[in-house]
């Protein structure tokens, strides 16, 4: 069963950047499409970007663009958010999740337990 996994989370002061990284231990995600959701307290899952497995395209929320920036590292086998100039609304607990496309990233099949992201001073 593929299992995705997040880390890089943590607390960060208001206008600091981190990194969240995607991975599946025993399973190659150069053939999906990755896409990183949030959820903060009370609030809908929230879509924040995706990247395709070729190109590769990339999409990012209105709330996070200029801000953020996803890739990806198929040596690595891993996906990376990284996040700058944070602001506090922008803490949640983060997610990734893969399928075939980015337009069917919402329906995915394959999602990870989440990491924790707070902007506070």
């Amino acid at each position: 069963q593929l299992q995705l996994v997040e880390s890089g989370g943590g607390l960060v002061q208001p206008g600091g950047s981190l990194r969240l990284s995607c991975t599946a231990p025993g399973f190659t995600l150069n053939s999906y499409a990755i896409g990183w959701f949030r959820q903060a307290p009370g609030k809908e899952r929230e879509g924040v970007s995706c990247i395709t497995k070729s190109g590769p395209s990339t999409y990012f929320a209105d709330s996070v663009k200029g801000r953020f920036t996803i890739s990806r590292d198929n040596a690595k086998n891993s996906i990376y958010l990284q996040m700058n100039s944070l602001k506090p609304e922008d803490t949640a607990i983060y997610y990734c999740a893969a399928a075939a496309t980015c337009r069917g990233i919402y329906g995915a099949d394959y999602w990870g337990r989440g990491t924790q992201v707070t902007v506070s001073s």
